[in-house]
Formats: structure tokens, C-alpha cells, sequence
């Protein structure tokens, strides 16, 4: 194999990668923008869906199709009861306590998690072919390639609803001013909770497809340690761009794989996000009235 060769064989499957970060990411940005809450037990959240899906299509043997369906309505039943019971008593406390909680949220996850389903890796039904993808001399892992279409179909569908449905609109205007949208009628509480709803749903179908690429295991959720570098290099302030930050980081990752030692692809993302932070203080694609952590 040809070293340019090698190096776009890397980069498509780095960019494919970047496409599940960027749907991870978008639930998380949907949340932060209409309640100022990051939700540090998205990785878990996305782990238990995954978890869900197991259990629906090999435990109860419900098969693939009804097993994604139930893991839907568990991870939007577990965020709704998240966002009722844990964050929206939090609301106007100070925003390092509303972080601590979504890391209390998370430890939780993982101990159920590690109770219910014990610490060894699991393998969930298939459902994204591995027949490969020939670009020419090319090769594409199909699993691979076939995660990266759905997540970024699902991206920009969610995208495209959220600028252009009423749904959108008020949560633009809750973002802007929860005080004013109060007052022209909009229920803001409604619309947080329908965030963690989006965010439970690319949660749930991001789990369900990196531990279909790869295993399901309880460390599922540390994928969202990369993710936080995608949300940082994009802007906490923009959903459209989580999608370019998304194949930023995943291509970084895979050329760093390709050229330096494997340790070197969990610390690149942060020394881009950080070099991006001081020239652009609010990322590639945010805006000055958002707070950063």
C-alpha cells in the first residue's frame, strides 16, 4: 500500500468516525443552549441506550428492528426522568453544582450498568452490514462507512428541524432569553425537557452504532471525552457546527494514528481545541454570549 493511499484510507475512516462524535455532540449542544446545562452523563446515557438495545434484541430476543425501538423509548424515558427529577431543580443554581449533578448522574449509570450487565464486553445483533466499500483502490470498512451515513443523515435532519420547526424556533428563543420567551408564551421548561428528548434519541442511535462498529462494553461512554474536544473546537453556541468540528476531530485522530504513537490520538483533539481557544475564544463557530467551561 502506497503511503498516500494509506493516508486516505485513514482519513475517510477518521471522518467516519467524526460523524457518530458530531451526533453525540448535537445532544449535547441542544441541551447547553436552552438550559446553560452540560451534561457531562451523555457517554453514559449513550451506553445504557446501547445496553437497552442488548437486552430488547438478545435478552428478550425482540430482534434488531424492535430492539432500537424499545432502546428509543427506555433512553427518552431515563432523560425525561433525568432532566424532572435531577436537573430542573437545579435551574438558576450556580453552573458548577448543575455539572457535579450530571457527573453524579453519570457515576449512577455506570454502576447500574456494571450491576446489571457485569464488566465484560457483549456483542449486540448486527445491524449494519461489513461488506466492504471499494473507492477505487480504496478500502472502507462497511460498517464503518455505514454508521458514518446514518449519523450524518440523522445530524443534518435534526439540524434542518431545529431551524426551521416551531420546535426550533423556541428553543432559539429560550437560548436567547428564557425571561422574554416566558413572557410571549413560550413554556421554557417544556422546552428544555424536549432537548434531553433529542438528546436521548442521538444518544440511543450513536450508542446502538459505535457498538455495532466495534463491542458493547461499559467504557462505551468514554467516547464522549472525545466528543467534549468536538464541542469545544465547534462553539458551545452552534448546532450546525458541531458537524464540521465532528470530522475535524475524528480525521485528526486517525492521522495522528497513522503518524504517531496510538497515545498521541487522545491528546491531539485537545491541543487543536486549545490552539483554536486562544486565537478564537469561543470556537470555530460560536458566539460571544455563550459561557465556556
Amino acid at each position: 500500500m502506497s503511503p498516500i493511499q494509506q493516508f486516505i484510507e485513514y482519513s475517510i475512516v477518521g471522518i467516519a468516525a467524526g460523524g457518530i462524535y458530531a451526533l453525540i455532540a448535537l445532544g449535547i449542544i441542544v441541551i447547553f443552549k436552552s438550559s446553560r446545562t452540560f451534561n457531562f452523563a451523555m457517554g453514559e446515557m449513550m451506553m445504557l441506550s446501547a445496553y437497552f438495545f442488548y437486552a430488547a434484541a438478545v435478552t428478550f430476543a425482540l430482534g434488531p428492528v424492535l430492539g432500537l425501538i424499545v432502546a428509543l423509548i427506555g433512553s427518552i424515558a431515563v432523560a425525561l426522568l433525568i432532566e424532572r427529577v435531577a436537573i430542573r431543580p437545579m435551574l438558576g443554581r450556580p453552573f458548577i453544582a448543575v455539572v457535579m449533578v450530571t457527573f453524579g448522574i453519570g457515576s449512577i449509570i455506570r454502576g447500574i450498568v456494571g450491576m446489571v450487565w457485569g464488566p465484560n464486553d457483549l456483542q449486540i445483533p448486527a445491524i449494519l452490514s461489513r461488506s466492504p466499500i471499494m473507492l477505487g483502490d480504496i478500502f472502507v470498512p462497511g460498517k464503518t462507512a455505514r454508521a458514518f451515513a446514518i449519523a450524518v443523515v440523522i445530524v443534518l435532519a435534526l439540524i434542518a428541524y431545529l431551524r426551521y420547526s416551531r420546535a426550533g424556533v423556541a428553543l432559539r428563543a429560550a437560548a436567547a432569553d428564557a425571561v422574554t420567551a416566558y413572557s410571549m408564551g413560550i413554556d421554557v421548561r417544556r422546552v428544555i425537557a424536549f432537548t434531553w428528548v433529542i438528546a436521548a434519541v442521538t444518544g440511543c442511535i450513536s450508542g446502538v452504532l459505535m457498538a455495532n462498529v466495534n463491542t458493547l462494553t461499559p467504557h462505551l461512554g468514554m467516547v464522549a471525552l472525545n466528543v467534549l474536544a468536538v464541542v469545544i473546537l465547534g462553539g458551545m453556541a452552534s448546532i450546525g457546527g458541531v458537524l464540521v468540528s465532528g470530522l475535524i476531530i475524528g480525521w485528526l485522530e486517525a492521522i495522528t494514528g497513522l503518524f504517531l504513537p496510538t497515545e498521541f490520538r487522545e491528546i491531539t483533539p485537545y491541543v487543536l481545541a486549545l490552539i483554536v481557544l486562544l486565537v478564537r475564544p469561543n470556537g470555530l463557530f460560536g458566539s460571544k454570549e455563550v459561557e465556556r467551561i
